[in-house]
């Protein structure tokens, strides 16, 4: 069954990939595919995908994921989209898959089953085709599936600390997504595994309920910060493009290197000190207010990223207050005009 329609309008693709790419040889040109290729995530992958002269195919269900987001990237007659969930059945001819698609906090609570079916039928159909065209597959999981950590930093290592009658199914379907990596890998099939930590930057949904845009909507629209808990506690943020960095050394990387790879900022702020950056940056009046801290919340884990620092040369080189200035640029673009409401995430 061939569930799957080309949405894409292409045109030149001048303005998406410089002089330099243009003139890549065909040999070293891939045909790539980004699931989940309209995200926040996914649409910076395509973009960088392109500017390095690659021909990118964006599958997307766009439940999630927004057409605004890749409307730029139409320009090029390297980028086509695809409008399918990848929970049903796929075949392309391509040479490299990232596998981002899946919805993060909150919206896999809407549709739990779902999420399931994606993190774990989706992997597989993907898994699948990357054996029948020997592509080599790409997995962005999380620091979640070992699931509520007891040590700081968290290593690639870490067994977790897993309750397997919770509600997250987002982090259960990471989990099994995860074994069933490394059970294709003994097929022959090349994987790569990242765990992504808190990662923030244009293009975030207004209403996904990450702190970092929550703070900086409020502040744009002069509401009342909201911080849950002292404000003692202390988070570490990862800008986009240093992710993104990370996905295209990892991919790069010796067949050996099958990861996971923690890739994140393991520099430490704490909530009152990025509340204080957020208003200071945008200029605005809002007031920090504390709430208290919901019963049985959750910790998030700082990464320990010696090994992407050793095996990939890789590091995160955007300052937070650089990231967040650029940040705080797009969400002011956004609300210009518009009435949002936000979704909280504590």
């Amino acid at each position: 069954m061939n569930f799957l329609r080309n949405t894409g309008d292409n045109h030149s693709s001048g303005e998406i990939r410089s002089e330099q790419n243009a003139h890549r040889r065909q040999e070293d040109r891939k045909r790539i595919l980004v699931a989940g290729g309209a995200g926040f995530l996914g649409s910076h992958l395509c973009e960088r995908l392109l500017g390095a002269g690659h021909q990118v195919i964006c599958i997307d269900n766009f439940s999630t994921g927004l057409r605004r987001n890749i409307e730029h990237l139409k320009r090029s007659n390297a980028f086509s989209v695809i409008a399918g969930d990848i929970a049903e059945p796929i075949d392309l001819d391509v040479d490299e898959i990232y596998n981002l698609a899946y919805s993060a906090s909150p919206h896999y609570q809407a549709d739990p089953i779902h999420t399931t079916k994606t993190c774990v039928i989706g992997s597989l159909n993907l898994l699948e085709l990357a054996a029948r065209r020997r592509a080599r597959i790409f997995q962005a999981s999380t620091p979640e599936a070992p699931r509520e950590p007891n040590v700081q930093p968290q290593a690639e290592s870490y067994w977790g600390n897993v309750n397997p009658f919770g509600t997250h199914s987002y982090d259960r379907g990471k989990r099994c997504a995860e074994a069933m990596f490394f059970d294709f890998r003994k097929t022959q099939v090349g994987i790569k595994i990242i765990r992504i930590f808190n990662t923030y930057g244009p293009r975030m949904r207004v209403d996904d309920g990450r702190i970092i845009s929550n703070f900086i909507v409020q502040a744009l629209k002069g509401e009342n910060i909201t911080i849950y808990g002292n404000g003692s506690r202390t988070r570490s943020f990862c800008f986009i493009d240093d992710l993104i960095d990370g996905f295209v050394r990892v991919m790069a990387s010796s067949p050996s290197m099958t990861g996971p790879f923690n890739l994140g900022n393991p520099e430490e702020f704490t909530i009152d000190e990025l509340a204080e950056q957020v208003v200071q940056l945008t200029g605005s009046r809002s007031k920090i207010i504390h709430r208290p801290l919901p019963i049985n919340h959750p910790r998030q884990p700082r990464p320990d990223i010696s090994l992407a620092m050793r095996e990939l040369d890789w590091r995160p080189k955007v300052n937070l207050s650089a990231g967040l200035a650029r940040t705080i640029r797009y969400f002011d673009g956004l609300l210009a005009g518009a009435d949002q409401t936000l979704t909280e995430v504590v």
